[in-house]
């Protein structure tokens, strides 16, 4: 057995999402947003070297040595799958590696609202789910695609770095395609995806221009595009796809996106009032004409009042999706403070709270 195998199996019964593996230090796992050191003696560069290399293949290894870093899917037999990501720094060499749920997550196990089954209906377009890094967006990926896969047959095509959930053939067809193992990259996986009759196309990251372009493409010409961004609201995913094109495109761009985006559901995970799990926060900006009109006008610091008023076709700021978690009780007054953009709106929820008291 693996020395990892054992870290592993700890972190999993204390319900940890991350383990660190980094010279000087013991294991480090991280538990509802916060890292904790296990008990033990702190990794010396040789012996996390020692350790790291232990789970990878011998193609593996040679493309670390080659690449000094290192994204993949690991499998150990008897726990389950995780997703690694090895570097190499001053100190050697260190990994990351992040629990993948045994199973597939559905709507209602994640709170999804019922508007997220609605723009999966649209039979083209672009759909995004934004966060920052460890909020649970490959989680709700797996759980759309999961979706399509039991309600629609259709061809599903999906490139991932690595492919974290693997997803059984149920009424479609499922292809999952791994940057480096099955395919160079996202660009090169997309440009071919064209010519592969794909119904959906989820996409693990827009990393760059190319990607982005290539996506906003497809879902102009007859296919469902489901990628990730990491950004932090819906307005700034909007600005973030204009900007990272040259100013002279913009116009253009702006054009094609309001066409093409159906919706982005940005998420944060916010630790639970039970203190055992992370309870998940949503923002829903969905693909109306008012909101084509205002990204083609170039008016994106209107979005979060189109939002706001837009309640009746599903949308929500993320606020609204944190004061309401804080009244149902799931998450505690200081967590809804600490990650409230606008406090005033929680601060006057808890004397709401009060006075009823």
């Amino acid at each position: 057995m693996a020395v990892l195998d054992k870290v592993f199996k700890a972190a999993m019964d204390m319900n940890a999402s991350d383990i660190h593996v980094a010279p000087g230090e013991p294991f480090i796992v991280r538990r509802l947003g916060k890292l904790r050191k296990l008990k033990g003696e702190p990794l010396d560069s040789s012996k996390c070297h020692k350790i790291i290399a232990e789970v990878l293949s011998e193609n593996q290894r040679k493309r670390l040595a080659s690449s000094l870093q290192l994204d993949f899917a690991l499998e150990r037999p008897g726990l389950g799958r995780f997703r690694g990501s090895a570097m190499m720094h001053q100190k050697g060499l260190s990994a990351a590696f992040r629990l993948i749920p045994p199973n597939i997550p559905a709507f209602s196990d994640l709170r999804l609202p019922e508007i997220v089954t609605k723009v999966l209906d649209n039979h083209q377009g672009l759909i995004l789910v934004t966060g920052a890094t460890g909020q649970g967006k490959s989680t709700t990926l797996a759980a759309m695609i999961d979706y399509l896969n039991t309600h629609r047959a259709h061809h599903i095509l999906t490139i991932e770095d690595p492919i974290e959930f693997i997803h059984p053939i149920k009424k479609g067809v499922v292809n999952q395609r791994q940057i480096g193992r099955d395919t160079l990259s996202y660009s090169n996986a997309l440009r071919g995806a064209l010519r592969e009759d794909p119904d959906v196309i989820m996409i693990g990251e827009l990393r760059d221009l190319e990607t982005i372009s290539l996506a906003i493409s497809a879902s102009e010409t007859g296919h469902l595009v489901i990628g990730t961004l990491s950004t932090s609201s819906a307005a700034k995913t909007v600005d973030r796809i204009i900007d990272s094109y040259p100013p002279t495109e913009q116009g253009q761009i702006r054009a094609m996106l309001s066409e093409a985006l159906k919706a982005v559901i940005t998420q944060r995970l916010i630790p639970g009032a039970d203190e055992k799990s992370m309870v998940m926060a949503l923002e829903i900006l969905i693909g109306t004409l008012p909101l084509a009109n205002l990204i083609r006008d170039g008016k994106t610091f209107q979005i979060p009042s189109i939002m706001q008023t837009g309640k009746n076709v599903g949308m929500q700021i993320m606020d609204e999706s944190i004061r309401t978690l804080l009244q149902e009780g799931k998450i505690t007054p200081q967590a809804a403070l600490e990650n409230a953009s606008n406090q005033s709106l929680i601060k006057a929820a808890m004397e709401g709270e009060k006075k009823a008291a």
